[in-house]
């Protein structure tokens, strides 16, 4: 895109990786999306180059073999990805999402084991808070650790996991009760754990069942999956940071940067549908002339790139306050919400302005109006978004006596 959705102040390396990547979704991945995604088939090859660019460790330190880049770099590389096919940016976010929780709370010898293999997109990461009856609600999960000598005993289903299948390993959010007394908060008494398991469908360990993937309107190519633990045992030195009970914070300090992620995918996806809009705008005739020039259509356009632009431009501000080592739930929040709002939006303009062909699966346009709404409810619904903004702001403006 020649003007809309730039970033001041990128360094030399940023413009120079956000060049590759953008060079690769041209050449490797919009060719090719829509076809794999009617197909529901994972994107192999894609993911493969994908580690040749070194994607899988960009967030991860130089010392364990990634380029230790900031989150800024990685939310404008997803951005990238997502406008090819939001799916393939699904399937580096929950690997990217366990990477950090490694980098910021495990112990020495997890990071030493985990990183390196993790940056060369050898172990793939997933995470799993969610379950069936819960949703957004984490605080009530109902999974169980339970200590047994040395090991723990995991029993529990979850639910809504990214790469559940193709990952190896997954960080999975339980509750613990030793050492809590009656009466503890929902939050102080859960643990992540650091489970490896087999790529695959069915017992990929002996207790760890991945029954096989949710069939999903959109989001289609990346595995969405149950994950079931029945006695699944997992020694006590796989819990994350080595200490009982910190899972609730180690989760949302992931989720908040995930959430940053969801809105450069509805960045991307909805720079996607722009482009798709302003070019079928120029190509398609009505009464003599292209539908471009009629002022129905150029307000379409002016109100999908304002948008565009607005998404972008709070998706940047989140990175950078995270990256300078601020507290960015507010502003992630805001993010979130406001570029999957906006996303769905463009894409839906973008899909009138197809008229009758929006419909056809021949035209990309169909996908995306499919993708569009999983950015509305993943990491946290539009509603949940609203309420931690909410709070936060009251927080800050609390009046005083």
């Amino acid at each position: 895109m020649a003007r809309l959705a730039q970033t001041e102040g990128l360094t030399d390396i940023q413009r120079e990786i956000l060049s590759t990547v953008r060079d690769f979704v041209d050449k490797e991945i919009i060719p090719v999306a829509t076809e794999l995604e009617h197909r529901d088939e994972y994107p192999t090859q894609i993911v493969e180059g994908l580690k040749e660019l070194g994607v899988f460790g960009l967030m991860i330190p130089e010392e364990y073999g990634g380029l230790g880049e900031s989150l800024l770099t990685y939310a404008l590389t997803v951005e990238e990805i997502a406008r090819g096919w939001m799916s393939v940016s699904g399937i580096i976010n929950t690997h990217f999402i366990v990477a950090y929780m490694l980098k910021q709370h495990g112990t020495q010898e997890q990071k030493d084991h985990f990183l390196p293999k993790m940056a060369a997109g050898e172990i793939r990461g997933a995470f799993s808070m969610s379950e069936p009856a819960l949703g957004s609600d984490v605080s009530a999960i109902s999974s169980k650790g339970v200590r047994d000598g040395d090991d723990y005993v995991l029993n529990g289903q979850k639910m809504w996991l990214t790469n559940g299948g193709s990952s190896t390993l997954v960080a999975v959010l339980c509750r613990t009760d030793e050492g809590h007394p009656e009466g503890t908060a929902p939050h102080k008494s859960m643990t992540t754990f650091l489970v490896e398991k087999e790529a695959g469908f069915g017992e990929v360990r002996p207790g760890l069942t991945i029954p096989g993937k949710i069939e999903k309107m959109g989001y289609k190519g990346v595995d969405t999956t149950e994950l079931i633990m029945d006695g699944l045992r997992v020694p006590a030195d796989r819990i994350l940071g080595g200490e009982s009970g910190r899972g609730f914070y180690h989760m949302m300090d992931g989720v908040e940067v995930g959430r940053v992620n969801v809105a450069a995918r509805g960045c991307g996806v909805a720079q996607r549908a722009f482009e798709l809009g302003v070019s079928y705008a120029q190509q398609r005739r009505t009464f003599g002339k292209p539908i471009a020039q009629h002022q129905a259509i150029q307000f379409k356009l002016a109100e999908m790139a304002t948008k565009v632009e607005a998404a972008h431009a709070m998706m940047v501000n989140a990175a950078r306050k995270k990256d300078s080592g601020q507290r960015n739930d507010l502003e992630a929040g805001m993010a979130k919400y406001l570029a999957s709002e906006y996303c769905k939006e463009v894409v839906e303009d973008a899909f009138r302005i197809h008229g009758g062909y929006g419909f056809s699966k021949e035209y990309e346009i169909e996908r995306l109006y499919r993708e569009a709404p999983m950015l509305l409810i993943g990491e946290g619904t539009a509603e949940i978004q609203k309420m931690i903004i909410g709070r936060r702001l009251l927080e800050e403006y609390r009046i005083q006596g």
